[in-house]
């Protein structure tokens, strides 16, 4: 069955613990980052990537900035899989044209 996640070549993962507590105990900035991201992040994934910046030293803006990094790389991988085909005279589709 498929769920309100939408198509993606991504592997899905099983949560062991209760989403919304977790992302209820994540810091404020990384919250509302989470509301706007193209992507459904877990807040524990999100959480070890804020946690690493954090460990380096790094500011709030900038683990944002991290973030931000590592889903336009998770965005890029899925594109190639999702990249509508192109036509066998070498054109692209009509979409692709508009």
């Amino acid at each position: 069955m498929k769920r309100n996640l939408g198509e993606t070549s991504l592997r899905a993962r099983r949560r062991s613990r209760d989403p919304m507590q977790t992302y209820d105990a994540l810091p404020t900035p990384l919250r509302q980052w989470l509301s706007q991201a193209c992507l459904p992040w877990s807040p524990a994934s999100a959480r070890k990537i804020w946690a690493r910046a954090q460990a380096k030293g790094l500011s709030p803006d900038e683990a944002l900035e991290m973030l931000q990094r590592s889903e336009t790389k998770t965005l890029a991988r899925d594109k190639a899989a999702i990249r509508p085909p192109v036509h066998p005279n070498g054109q692209g589709t009509a979409s692709a044209r508009l």
